[in-house]
């Protein structure tokens, strides 16, 4: 890591980033995603908790919660029709902070690049987008 304290002593201090740090850092990150990649998206609402529910990780066929890093959870403006039920609730990309936090651990990332990572890749799959495209937009934030 390149902004990490060179004494192994510094790291007395630390702790690990809470949930509302995560969402806080998930924002702005968002926020420097290419403004064509954002709109696809419409007003996405990003929400973090430590784990996936029960009835996700079920439905999704996954046994371990670590497994699973963030969900995205509903209709992008491409897909979405005129006739659009009211009351339809908004886009929301789920980020599961402990997985996060678990391979940023084992990783040589920031815990940035990571959370990036999962936004546009879980936006990115629901979209249809390609892994070169999802590279490509990656690439231009870092």
């Amino acid at each position: 890591m390149a902004d990490a304290p060179a004494d192994p002593n510094a790291w007395r201090d630390f702790v690990a980033p809470s949930l509302t740090d995560i969402e806080v850092l998930a924002r702005e990150e968002f926020a420097r995603l290419p403004d064509e990649f954002r709109t696809m998206c419409g007003h996405l609402v990003i929400r973090v908790t430590d784990f996936a529910t029960e009835e996700v990780l079920r439905d999704m066929r996954i046994d371990d919660p670590f497994d699973l890093m963030g969900l995205f959870q509903g209709v992008g403006l491409p897909f979405q029709s005129d006739a659009a039920v009211t009351g339809q609730m908004p886009n929301m990309v789920w980020l599961y902070r402990r997985p996060m936090l678990d391979y940023w651990a084992e990783h040589e990332e920031t815990l940035a690049a990571v959370i990036v990572h999962v936004l546009i890749h879980e936006i990115g799959h629901h979209f249809g987008l390609s892994d070169d495209d999802m590279e490509a937009i990656e690439a231009s934030v870092t």
